[in-house]
Parts: structure tokens; C-alpha cells; sequence
């Protein structure tokens, strides 16, 4: 098990990163980092930090806070890595700024570490960091340069393929915080469910929980969520469909209903948030199966209820009913709404 430490130098609101622009066959070739590096025999983890920092930097640290420690395990060319990376960071040094060995030394404004090439990984624990978490235990799992998994505090994290503009996956991949906070282009599946009675659409709508990190307790589409790193559209939406409220559908159970693109800018509990997304839509009836009993998803889903398409529509539209639909998506529904032997 390798035992390394590394730091986030602070000065005017910036970091000073290592660009590793100097080492061609070094695994983070051509990335930024924060400076620290690998433990000599006997040394403690603070030992290890100050005398890297001063060995690349020439800087002398004077104060550090110990923010987490991050466990790496990778796959490379089929030879298996494993990590064990003590995370600081300081404010308070003392000295000189010197040539690195090791790549190029340079301070980067906070707000502009999104434009830099640097590991999916990082970008968590820099979130966590920037959000100010006291202390935190992260496990990142890697495929070669590929981000398989993330485990923070022992939980699994959501992680994206980001999208580039032809709407395919980049082989990048994102975790949903910070996907929405920088605004990373990524998937999700909308599912309407509706019944028909007496020739007029019945639409269930779910009323989201309030610990959501994004419309705590609006009224929204019957079911939704983000595709997973490596899943695709419609088995996304045959879990969340399961698994927000309890249907168990299969493929011919559910019709494609169009498509729309995302870019919308908001934000909640003092953060932005930017759902930069394209979205695969689909219409899930229901007509027939009036007794079934929805298993809810308490984390996400506070309750459901079924409206009348007609008598809801102008409360969606005013905001009356407190709601976060996508009103181009309602309209969508309106050619379902007619007679009883419309098909569906």
C-alpha cells in the first residue's frame, strides 16, 4: 500500500496546483494536482507533507489543516494500485515560491480549477473541501484514467458520463454534485405516468422530498433521474420507475415521447445549481390498473397524487400548485387527452 500526502496551498483566493507537464510516462501526465508526494521510511504524515511542499515549492509551510484521507484503487494496463493519500490544506507559509521538477508551479483563482485537465476524483474532494466538510473518509475506484466509483463516508456517490455536444459520452465522468455545480453535460429519463378515465388524462405526479438537493417539496414529473456512468436511457428509466415509485415496467411498457435539452441556472441553499441536461422522455398508462399501490422511494419522494390533466394545467402554469415541470414537457401530454378509445 503506497502512503502519500497532498496540499492545497492557499493565497488571494487561489491554489497553487502542480501542473505535471514535465514527465511523459508519469500516470498524471499533463494534469494539475495540488504538491505533496510518497512517505520516506519512519516519517509521519505531517513529516511527509512539510518536507515535500518544501522539497517542490521551496515554500516552508507554518500552519496545515487535515481535511480527509482519500483511498485510491486502480486498474492500469492490468497492474493493480492501491493509495492511501493524507489531504491537507494550508494558508500560512513562508518563503519563496521555486522551480519544480516535477512540473510547473502556479497559483489558479478558485473559481477557475473547473477549466484545468485534472482527475474526476480530485474535483470531489476539492467540492469538499471548498463546501468546508470538517473531515471525511473518500474512496475512489479507477479504471485507468476512468472513475468507476466514488464512496464517501461509506456511501456510494452518484457519479455521470459527461456529454459533449453531439450528446455522446466524452469517457469522462462526473459525480452529481459536482456535475451541477459546474454545469458538466449529462442524461437524464423523464417518465410521465397517466391513466385515462371518462375520456379525460389523469396524470400521477410525485411531490419531491424535502432533503433534495434541488426543489425541496415541489410538485414534479411522476418519475425522473440522472443516467448512471455507463447505463443508458432505458435502463435508467425502468430503475427509477421501480425505484422512486415502486412499478415494475419493462421496455414495452413504456413509449419514447420526444426528447429535450436542458441549460438552466438556479440556486438552492446558497449554491448554484445548473441542470445542464438532455433528456429522454417517456409516457408510462396506467389505464386498467387503478388498484395498484405505490411503493415510495422516502428519500425522494415525499408522496404522489393524481390530477386531471385539464383542471391542473392552469395552476401548473400560474405556479399555483408549487411545481417544477417543464411546461414545453406538459404540453407534450395534451395529444394524450381526449377520447376513451384514444390509444395511448
Amino acid at each position: 500500500m503506497l502512503l502519500t500526502t497532498l496540499c492545497y496551498i492557499e493565497k488571494d483566493d487561489s491554489y497553487l496546483m502542480l501542473h505535471r507537464d514535465k514527465k511523459e510516462k508519469d500516470l498524471s501526465n499533463d494534469m494539475w494536482i495540488g504538491v505533496g508526494g510518497k512517505f520516506e521510511y519512519g516519517e509521519s504524515p505531517l513529516e511527509c507533507l512539510k518536507r515535500e511542499v518544501r522539497e517542490e515549492t521551496g515554500l516552508t509551510l507554518n500552519t496545515v489543516k487535515f481535511r480527509g484521507i482519500v483511498t485510491f484503487h486502480s486498474i492500469d494496463n492490468s497492474e493493480e494500485l492501491s493509495e492511501y493519500m493524507f489531504l491537507y490544506t494550508s494558508d500560512s507559509f513562508s518563503g519563496e515560491l521555486a522551480e519544480c521538477d516535477e512540473g510547473s508551479l502556479k497559483f489558479i483563482p478558485k473559481n477557475e480549477l473547473s477549466k484545468l485537465y485534472f482527475w474526476s476524483g480530485d474535483e470531489i474532494f476539492l467540492k469538499l473541501i471548498r463546501d468546508n466538510v470538517d473531515f471525511f473518509d473518500l474512496k475512489l475506484d479507477y479504471r485507468g484514467k476512468t472513475l468507476k466509483s466514488a464512496v464517501l463516508n461509506g456511501r456510494n456517490m452518484e457519479l455521470f458520463d459527461q456529454l459533449g455536444e453531439d450528446f455522446e459520452p466524452t469517457g469522462i465522468v462526473r459525480e452529481r454534485s459536482v456535475a451541477h455545480e459546474l454545469g458538466y453535460l449529462h442524461r437524464t429519463v423523464h417518465i410521465w405516468v397517466v391513466r385515462r378515465e371518462n375520456g379525460r388524462l389523469k396524470v400521477l405526479l410525485q411531490k419531491r422530498a424535502m432533503n433534495k438537493d434541488s426543489y425541496p417539496g415541489y410538485y414534479d414529473i411522476s418519475s425522473a433521474g440522472h443516467i448512471m456512468a455507463g447505463d443508458d436511457y432505458m435502463i435508467s428509466a425502468l430503475r427509477e420507475i421501480r425505484e422512486e415509485i415502486g412499478i415494475a415496467a419493462n421496455e414495452t411498457d413504456i413509449i419514447f415521447i420526444g426528447k429535450r435539452r436542458t441549460n438552466q441556472r438556479t440556486e438552492f441553499y446558497g449554491r448554484p445549481f445548473i441542470n445542464n441536461e438532455i433528456s429522454n422522455i417517456y409516457l408510462f398508462d396506467m389505464t386498467g390498473r387503478s388498484d395498484t399501490i405505490f411503493e415510495l422511494q422516502k428519500e425522494e419522494v415525499e408522496e404522489v397524487c393524481w390530477f386531471d390533466y385539464r383542471e391542473i394545467t392552469d395552476e401548473i402554469y400560474t405556479g399555483r400548485l408549487k411545481n417544477c415541470i417543464f411546461l414545453d414537457e406538459w404540453e407534450l401530454l395534451r395529444q394524450f387527452d381526449g377520447e376513451e378509445e384514444k390509444n395511448v
